[in-house]
């Protein structure tokens, strides 16, 4: 009865100060163990799978699994009735990807250890590393500017009908601009703003195949330096105030489509654009020349 008992009212819970970093990125994760019933634990051990890309700052904490991907995150211990336990581990972001952590292995039983109780919970968390961001000035692109032509103060297109506002006026402003009510108020002239009708888009390709040719294989290095060169156009773009978007011909994560990413400047849009690439293989359903000509159309001018 003990042990059909035991695991009743157990819970296992992980807490991340952050789940998503860049490589070589420290962080801070706490586990609270609870047993929320009278009956104490004479005995708990508890298995937790952690990525070794994402693991501990010392290794040696993780147990050996039969996996060279990871290892276990063991506890053994004893928890009185309603007691809570937590711990605290450092760990590091080491390498470009998406990583789930978990689920959790309980097992528990009778004070003699004669019968054991079994119970594994389907909590898990995924822990996201973005591509390392590297420096343009030392890569080599065909364009003079990849960004395109330097950027004017004043747009091209503006609908006359959408004022949002004015300002002060310049020498190069039409004397039409001129807002009078605005100019007799402040005793200073002022000209109307009106709202634009067309945007600075911003749209990365990336070719995921490093080979000729699909079946020759991939170069590892070559594919992880094009994703940093893409992470780092794709932050430069967002910065420099383009409404930025992505297309690739790799698929995603237990995925087998290729995808695209519409522009946008969203305050998320970022960090959605980082975690696809955090989250692109190298393999691919069909040619980036291919590819582009059928996305090509769906970006917006």
């Amino acid at each position: 009865w003990w042990c059909s008992v035991s695991l009743n009212n157990v819970t296992y819970r992980r807490e991340f100060s952050y789940t998503r970093g860049f490589p070589d990125e420290k962080s801070q994760f706490k586990i609270f163990i609870q047993n929320q019933k009278l009956i104490p634990l004479s005995w708990l051990h508890i298995q937790d799978p952690w990525p070794y890309k994402v693991s501990p700052d010392d290794e040696r904490i993780l147990a050996p699994s039969n996996s060279s991907k990871f290892g276990y995150l063991t506890h053994l211990l004893s928890l009185r009735w309603y007691e809570r336990m937590q711990k605290k581990f450092n760990f590091i972001f080491r390498k470009r990807g998406i990583y789930t952590v978990g689920p959790v292995s309980l097992v528990s039983g009778d004070l003699l250890g004669i019968f054991e109780n079994h119970k594994s919970s389907e909590t898990s968390e995924c822990l996201t590393i973005f591509p390392a961001l590297c420096d343009l000035s030392d890569v080599y692109l065909t364009p003079n500017n990849p960004f395109g032509q330097v950027r004017s103060n004043y747009r091209l297109f503006e609908d006359p009908n959408q004022p949002i506002g004015v300002r002060e006026y310049h020498y190069e402003d039409s004397v039409r601009r001129i807002h009078w009510p605005a100019t007799a108020r402040t005793g200073k002239l002022q000209v109307k703003v009106f709202q634009h009708i067309s945007s600075n888009v911003f749209v990365v390709c990336l070719n995921v195949s490093t080979m000729e040719h699909y079946w020759e294989g991939i170069q590892p290095k070559l594919f992880e330096y094009l994703i940093s060169i893409s992470a780092t156009l794709i932050k430069d773009g967002i910065d420099a105030g383009y409404q930025v978007g992505m297309i690739s011909n790799g698929c995603m994560t237990n995925s087998d489509q290729v995808f695209r990413i519409q522009p946008g400047r969203a305050p998320n849009h970022l960090a959605k654009l980082l975690q696809s690439l955090a989250g692109i293989t190298p393999m691919t359903n069909t040619s980036f020349e291919r590819l582009l000509m059928r996305e090509v159309s769906r970006v917006p001018y």
